[in-house]
């Protein structure tokens, strides 16, 4: 989920109340709050509670809310995610440690000291090497899976093979979701179970429908729903997460507000890109209206 600001550059916590509600009402199970399409990098600790409660308090009973509570400072992450855990939420999401680089087993210390730090709340592991310059080795996944309450990862790799591996290396409940729209659907043909998800802000019914389409063993219509979505999974693209779904949902009329520095907006070629792939969704009907 997008972090709404206001024109100060304050969170708009009105906004991500409507937002999250509307998430919910339109195809997704779950939030994860503060992740990196919710530009935590740039967020107070006190802001990103202030979201957790937000959201938590808007779809209450509804559906699932995950914090990004992660960092690479260890402790840093388990007084976030021990926070997370005394109001409430339903999970954490912990993405690999950036910058510092640690070994794998370095990782896997990290992760196995969050988890016991807060035995009774599921955690995802974030595995996503292109930001964070440090990737999480199958094994160390594997290694990971046996701890009671690390339940599931979201795989941003961007390899199906990868995927493959931990699916093999897994147990069957272990979670498996995409980290990337655009791989849904192959990620599902090799053993996951959804994704965590940026265009869902546009298309949540239709996401929810390929998903569903897919597991009722309806792969031929679930591909044709891939296929008609896939332009805007790639335009969502074209520039920094999330500054192109924060492009489109204001065409959609949602006063979301800019990106913090250091990310700065998109110029008029990325807006026109945009405007012409929610144009030729809205034809087919397969991009909500205008809110």
């Amino acid at each position: 989920m997008v972090t709404p600001f206001s024109e100060d550059g304050s969170v708009d916590y009105a906004v991500a109340e409507r937002l999250a509600d509307h998430l919910v009402n339109n195809g997704s199970d779950g939030l994860v709050v503060c992740g990196t399409t919710g530009e935590s990098p740039t967020l107070s600790w006190q802001e990103e509670y202030q979201l957790y409660k937000t959201v938590r308090e808007a779809v209450a009973g509804r559906a699932k809310v995950v914090a990004g509570t992660g960092s690479n400072s260890t402790s840093e992450a388990i007084d976030a995610t021990r926070h997370a855990c005394d109001l409430g939420l339903d999970g954490s999401l912990q993405v690999v440690p950036y910058y510092n680089k640690p070994s794998q087993q370095g990782l896997y210390q990290h992760f196995s000291q969050i988890a016991a730090a807060v035995p009774d709340l599921p955690i995802m592991l974030y595995n996503i090497p292109g930001r964070t310059g440090c990737a999480l080795a199958v094994e160390t996944t594997a290694r990971l899976a046996k701890i009671s309450n690390i339940v599931a990862i979201k795989e941003a790799s961007g390899s199906l093979d990868q995927a493959s591996q931990v699916r093999y290396h897994t147990p069957a409940e272990f979670g498996i979701y995409s980290g990337d729209d655009s791989l849904t659907l192959p990620v599902l043909a090799v053993g996951g179970c959804g994704v965590v998800s940026v265009a869902s802000h546009l298309v949540g019914p239709q996401i929810q429908a390929m998903v569903q389409a897919y597991e009722a063993g309806k792969t031929r219509l679930a591909t044709e729903i891939h296929l008609r979505l896939l332009p805007l999974f790639k335009v969502l693209f074209i520039d920094t997460n999330p500054v192109p779904v924060k492009v489109a949902l204001a065409q959609q009329g949602w006063p979301v507000g800019k990106v913090r520095s250091p990310l700065c907006m998109a110029d008029e070629s990325v807006g026109a890109a945009i405007s012409d792939v929610l144009q030729k969704l809205s034809s087919s009907g397969d991009l909500a209206k205008r809110v």
